[in-house]
């Protein structure tokens, strides 16, 4: 058994949750953080392709190219007005530099919900604190 005063107790126990950020942060090393602005347009629904092309500063035509399709796909794509095949998705993923499941888009939330075992109902208008 050892005995520690209780600063080197404390002391140790900071150093140790130091060492556990410190893993976690290498263990992201090399993936790409994402802007505020990029996921809360993903997060509202935005079109995935439009708003990685946005945010890599290129128009519709320089993607078409380095995706190698044509750019009306591209605006067909990211007007919804079609979802694009595997193929054209792989190749747009690529040229954005993510990866195809970046591309699709993210699920929709029904922002209002019902809490039954509350006898209350929660919406957007709702203070955080009596969220679930």
């Amino acid at each position: 058994m050892v005995i520690l005063p209780m600063a080197e107790y404390e002391a140790l126990v900071a150093a140790a949750e130091l060492a556990e950020d410190v893993a976690a942060i290498n263990a992201t090393a090399g993936d790409e953080l994402w802007p505020a602005e990029v996921v809360d347009r993903l997060l509202d629904g935005d079109n995935p392709v439009r708003v990685y092309r946005e945010h890599r500063k290129l128009t519709q035509a320089a993607l078409a190219e380095a995706a190698d399709l044509h750019q009306a796909a591209i605006s067909q794509i990211e007007n919804g007005e079609r979802a694009g095949t595997i193929d054209a998705l792989q190749r747009l993923a690529k040229a954005l530099g993510v990866d195809l499941e970046d591309l699709t888009p993210a699920p929709q939330f029904n922002r209002t919900c019902n809490l039954q075992a509350f006898g209350r109902e929660v919406s957007d208008q709702t203070p955080w604190a009596l969220r679930p």
